[in-house]
């Protein structure tokens, strides 16, 4: 900063830099120093004002030279000699606007609300985006996961535990390596026992991260799966803060592990809500290749590296896992495929968050713009109102830098008053706002109002000053000498152009962000009108974790499941319970490759499909429609018949064009064959947006039954109290099984509303923001042609003096204002055609071009600037001739 202000010297004449450079820069040192040691905020303070006020006397030397020893002898430095101009002007301007205090609250509110609205969003710009995360030299942390194009999964995936393990072994690149998952699971203390979020890793997760933890020690390899390490909050909400705690051993996920640290208040990888960490042991030696059991993989490079030299590095090492892990040909081919994805963590983390946040800053910063083109066109207004003052003051020796400073300073008096109310509306609105933020953003608990959004601000306000003062002021600097013979307010074309230029400016960008609300809106209700192959009204869903030594095998579960369902089905209200291992819109499926009998020659080759599992009456509870056979029965749910369902995405990939009831498949994985007794639709199974998944559903009771234990399903029951009913089914749960914890308590209407959430929460705020930007350019215009109607009275009484009739003058105002809009459309039309592409992501069902959102935008925008046009056009078909021409 003081380089820069040192070589700002170099603006100055030559023979001004040669008599006083010398002394500027010292002055600049000691005024440096002095404001260096109050602090950061007074250093920046202190730059930019003395970098305002170098440019100003730089441009002031250049247009009146002087050589004469100003500076020193006015005493206190140079920098003294500028300032004081600067306060002066600011205390003139401070008493003007005192002056016009309409005035001043129409700008400081217009520019003021603006500003909040950039400053509430640069909070959590700031927190989500900017802030790096709390590890040290984050730069070098990634994750590593995998794409295999030409296969049949996904474009982008987690990879098996055996990359780990080669990775961890052959890499010379990496520094640390670990595999990280979160989950839910019970956690027992004493009589308490409810469902967390727990994350598993090995020993490697935390040196990998660089982290420590706040008490006890990390995890050794030693330790293998017996230890586990707490969150702040969990220690404190659970054990109110108590270190007794460590070398304790609880049941954490049905096992015992001893309490070995306690974590800090800021660390929550690899999300927020994770309250616990556990270890896990990976023998290479386990390690089946080829299955779908997947882990995200977090690496530390070594100083120098970057992510394009690891995913180099990492490719050759990924086509060697067939010689090392072995595995079927199919095993082979996927890795011949497949291609390393290396990205720096905090990309990965904030992941599909990235474009609707900046989306919504870009959209505030356009409503900014549209605020301070208002601003300046009442600026243009009050500056013209005073052109005979200003003339005066320059005929009687007022410089032109004087003027346009006199003039700048009132713009920045009323940033700086916009700003402060911009940091109120900001810290009341910010905490309201992230209310209804969706849960899944990243780091959104760290969101607040802190001292970047005050810097931030500040700058926004100075530069918004610039923008609302920049072309008022120099049109000021040059007041016509004219206005002291002729002191009328007649109007010229030349001051109506840069009002007219304002406006269009305004409907221009105010239309650009109504056409991506309307595509957003569109999308919504696109994504409203889904069919997901099931009813979200009046179902309410649970899920129990029932423990005992009575539950001992996949048979006494299904015992334990269907009996608590009969006890469901009796209370009041209930029509109908199901049972499901998957909720939809809350849980994906778990992922499995299947044979059809008729190539079960083919090892290695099956079909990745979804599996779940289901009991009692869940079809009908959820309305899946039955396309053909039949659903389970009791017999089904308590036996190892071996049947299965399968839904129709999953019947058309195994059997093409045939019937599959009766035909048998298998998991590649377990030598079991299975029989097909139903079909039912298919279901949208993770969202609204991905289409539905093939998928099989097993009885509670699988193949081989020892391996198959389902613990904890989803109960799903049909009732007309979906909101009420749960406490009368708590109370019952505590009845049947009293230490079992009942957890993810929600409606399918609830988490169809959640699903919509990320585009809806998008959608209404771009939509108010939209909202806003019309309004302010709406006023905008209205108040151009009001000024321009006031202006012209002396005319227009003329017009009608001489037979003008009213309607005539009306359509007159009207033209002049549909021009300037029509403008305004034609130029918003053609920013919107080539910005809402960048919405791609975000819209569903709806193309970026959509004819009928531009229609109803343009339509919307015409009306509104017609009533806006339409209002002053009523006040000039009423003037009054003789009393205008009296006012003259």
């Amino acid at each position: 900063m003081k380089r820069a202000l040192s070589s700002l010297v170099r603006l100055f004449p030559p023979a001004f830099r040669e008599r006083f450079a010398l002394e500027i820069a010292e002055d600049l040192r000691e005024d440096w120093a002095a404001a260096r040691a109050r602090g950061r905020l007074a250093a920046l303070a202190y730059g930019t004002r003395a970098a305002l006020d170098l440019t100003g006397a730089a441009l002031s030397e250049h247009w009146n030279p002087t050589l004469r020893p100003t500076p020193r002898s006015a005493g206190g430095g140079v920098m003294r000699w500028l300032t004081d101009g600067w306060i002066q002007d600011l205390r003139q301007a401070a008493r003007a606007l005192k002056r016009t205090p309409g005035f001043t609250l129409v700008a400081v509110v217009t520019l003021g609300l603006a500003l909040g609205a950039n400053a509430g969003i640069f909070s959590i710009v700031d927190a989500v985006l900017l802030r790096p995360l709390p590890f040290p030299r984050q730069d070098r942390l990634v994750y590593i996961g995998g794409t295999a194009p030409g296969s049949d999964l996904p474009s982008e995936f987690d990879l098996p535990l055996e990359f780990f393990i080669q990775y961890r072994d052959q890499s010379k690149l990496l520094q640390g390596l670990a595999p990280y998952d979160d989950f839910t699971n019970t956690l027992r203390v004493g009589d308490r026992a409810e469902r967390v979020r727990m994350a598993v890793s090995t020993p490697s997760f935390f040196p990998t991260l660089g982290v420590k933890p706040m008490l006890g020690r990390l995890p050794l390899d030693e330790d293998e799966d017996r230890v586990a390490l707490l969150s702040y909050g969990l220690w404190q909400s659970w054990f109110g803060g108590d270190t007794a705690v460590i070398g304790r051993s609880y049941s954490i996920g049905g096992s015992q592990r001893t309490v070995i640290g306690i974590m800090g208040p800021h660390f929550s990888f690899p999300r927020d809500g994770v309250t616990l960490w556990v270890t896990a042991v990976i023998r290479p030696e386990e390690i089946t290749p080829g299955r779908f059991q997947t882990f995200a993989l977090v690496g530390r490079m070594r100083p120098g590296v970057t992510t394009a030299d690891l995913a180099r590095e990492l490719a050759p090492l990924a086509q060697r896992l067939p010689e090392r892990f072995g595995g079927s040909p199919a095993y082979t081919e996927l890795i011949r495929k497949h291609r390393p994805v290396v990205r720096p963590l905090e990309a990965q983390l904030v992941g599909e968050v990235v474009r609707p946040i900046w989306l919504l800053f870009g959209s505030v910063a356009v409503v900014l713009l549209i605020a301070c083109a208002n601003v300046a066109n009442l600026f243009l207004v009050r500056a013209e109102r005073r052109q005979r003052e200003l003339a005066v003051r320059r005929a009687v020796g007022a410089g032109r830098l004087q003027l346009f400073r006199a003039q700048i300073s009132e713009t920045l008096v009323v940033a700086l008053l916009a700003g402060a109310l911009a940091m109120v509306l900001a810290w009341a609105s910010v905490p309201i706002y992230l209310e209804f933020v969706p849960p899944d953003v990243p780091r959104l608990g760290d969101v607040t109002v802190r001292w970047s959004t005050l810097l931030f601000t500040g700058v926004a306000s100075v530069f918004a000053a610039l923008l609302c003062g920049g072309l008022p002021a120099l049109r000021a600097s040059e007041p016509s000498l004219d206005r002291l013979r002729d002191g009328s307010r007649g109007s010229t074309a030349r001051r109506h152009w840069a009002r007219a230029g304002l406006v269009v400016a305004q409907t221009a960008l105010a239309l650009v962000l109504l056409t991506g609300s309307a595509l957003l809106f569109r999308s919504f209700q696109k994504m409203r009108s889904v069919d997901p192959g099931y009813d979200t009204r009046d179902i309410f869903t649970f899920q129990i974790a029932p423990e005992g030594e009575q539950l001992k095998d996949a048979r006494s579960f299904a015992q334990f499941h269907l009996a608590f369902m009969e006890r469901l089905r009796h209370l009041p209200g209930v029509q109908s319970v199901g049972i499901v291992d998957n909720v939809p819109l809350n849980e994906s499926l778990a992922l499995a490759r299947f044979l059809p009998a008729e190539r079960a020659g083919e090892t290695g080759r099956g079909v990745p499909l979804g599996l779940t599992s289901v009991a009692g009456d869940y079809f009908k509870t959820m309305k899946i429609r039955l396309l053909a056979g039949r659903t389970f029965t009791d017999a089904d749910q308590l036996t190892d018949l071996g049947h299965v369902i399968v839904n129709r995405a999953a019947a058309n990939l195994l059997w093409p064009g045939q019937s599959p009831i009766g035909r048998r498949l298998k998991r590649e994985e377990i030598p079991v064959w299975e029989t097909v007794v139903g079909v039912v639709d298919d279901v949208l199974q993770d969202n609204f947006r991905d289409p539905a998944p093939p998928a099989i559903y097993y009885p509670l009771v699988g193949q081989p039954p020892a391996d198959w234990v389902i613990s904890s399903p989803a109960y799903v029951v049909k009732t007309g109290r979906a909101e009420t009913i749960a406490p009368e089914i708590r109370a019952l749960v505590r009845e049947v099984a009293p230490g079992a914890p009942m957890y993810r308590t929600y409606t399918m209407a609830g988490l169809a509303e959640q699903a919509r959430l990320p585009l809806a929460f998008t959608m209404l705020t771009l939509g108010a923001i939209s909202l806003l930007a019309v309004i302010l350019g709406t006023v905008g215009q209205y108040g151009v042609l009001s000024y321009i109607v006031a202006e012209r009275t002396r005319e227009i009484g003329v017009r009608m003096a001489l037979g003008a009739e009213g309607r005539r003058v009306q359509a007159m105002v009207v033209r002049q204002g549909a021009r300037v809009l029509l403008v305004g459309v034609v130029v918003g039309l053609a920013v919107a055609a080539a910005s809402t592409r960048a919405l791609r992501s975000l819209l569903f069902g709806v193309e970026a071009l959509d004819p009928t959102s531009f229609a109803v935008v343009v339509g919307g925008m015409v009306l509104v600037g017609l009533l806006a046009a339409y209002l002053p056009s009523r006040r000039a078909s009423r003037v009054d001739p003789i009393e205008s021409l009296r006012g003259e």
